[in-house]
């Protein structure tokens, strides 16, 4: 019976390892749900890197458990190992795949960091001392951020919001519509400008399912833009550490259908008007006159209590 070549089996090995490394490196669940444009880029990178890492292990650590067995020390042997100074051919391959390896991944990722706008976010720059000067101004361009891709450079976004982080919220203003919550509301495909500073130190804004994080910086603005893909809820994390209750630090985006995002801004606004708090008082009086007795109260306590809420 004729050996099979060394090459068969490598061949066959390396069949197997790809094989593995390609089915687990693109099926692996390890990440929160893409819910937006901008995750795609990013999980495609992901999945490239998780894809050679198991292909690296299973080949680094495949070949020692096969040397283990193969050469392993038979009982009773006591001599020396064979002297074995080096093979130049080997250390030239094993060092030119990992550097080969190394600056295509740093190709591929400075591409996706410039598709998803890191090397442009503003048309118009501004000098420190400028924006730190208008800071306040939160219609300013900020010409640090994340998110302004080639595509949508020199456009205005559909939504902006002003976000500012303190000691340990987050509050989101909304300049067009006057409102102002501890959440974010965006509708679905939507291009979102957010105008981020802080009022104290840095904190950094973090959505998992956005795969998009940026620092917001106490005296320098920064932006971040993006598009949610997917209605739902998902959390928004500070991921800077931010002082002793930083794990508090916490809210939600919640990405609504067009439609209910609209009745979201009509409810708000209504909500801000000044004449709807003595509405609810005087309904929440007259609502309440009926059950004086059952409620043990007089009239003029509900009065009282109403013009409370004004």
């Amino acid at each position: 019976m004729e050996k099979i070549p060394i090459s068969l089996w490598t061949l066959l090995a390396g069949l197997i390892v790809a094989a593995i490394s390609i089915s687990v490196g693109q099926n692996h669940h390890l990440l929160p749900e893409a819910a937006s444009l901008q995750a795609p880029l990013v999980d495609d990178f992901f999945n490239v890197m998780l894809t050679i890492a198991i292909a690296l292990f299973l080949i680094v650590e495949g070949t020692i458990v096969i040397f283990l067995i193969l050469y392993r020390r038979k009982k009773g042997d006591n001599s020396d190992g064979v002297p074995i100074e080096g093979n130049i051919g080997l250390e030239i391959f094993w060092t030119a795949i990992p550097t080969i390896i190394v600056i295509g991944l740093g190709i591929y990722s400075v591409n996706i960091f410039n598709e998803m706008g890191g090397f442009g976010v503003s048309s118009h720059s501004h000098s420190m001392t400028q924006m730190a000067m208008n800071v306040s101004d939160h219609s300013n361009e900020a010409n640090i951020g994340f998110g302004e891709n080639p595509q949508t450079k020199n456009k205005p976004a559909d939504i902006i919001v002003d976000v500012q982080g303190m000691q340990f919220a987050w509050i989101f203003n909304y300049p067009d519509t006057g409102i102002s919550t501890g959440e974010l509301h965006i509708p679905v495909g939507a291009d979102v400008q957010l105008n981020l500073s802080a009022n104290d130190v840095i904190h950094s804004f973090w959505v998992p399912q956005f795969r998009l994080k940026q620092d917001a910086i106490p005296g320098v603005p920064t932006q971040l833009r993006f598009v949610a893909t997917k209605p739902g809820t998902y959390p928004v994390v500070c991921a800077e550490l931010c002082g002793g209750y930083h794990g508090s630090m916490r809210t939600e985006v919640i990405v609504h259908e067009p439609k209910d995002y609209q009745n979201w801004i009509a409810e708000n606004q209504l909500a801000t008007q000044p004449e709807v708090n003595h509405l609810v008082a005087v309904n929440s009086e007259q609502f309440l006159a009926p059950y004086e007795q059952e409620l043990g109260v007089k009239a003029a306590t509900i009065h009282s209590l109403a013009m409370s809420h004004q």
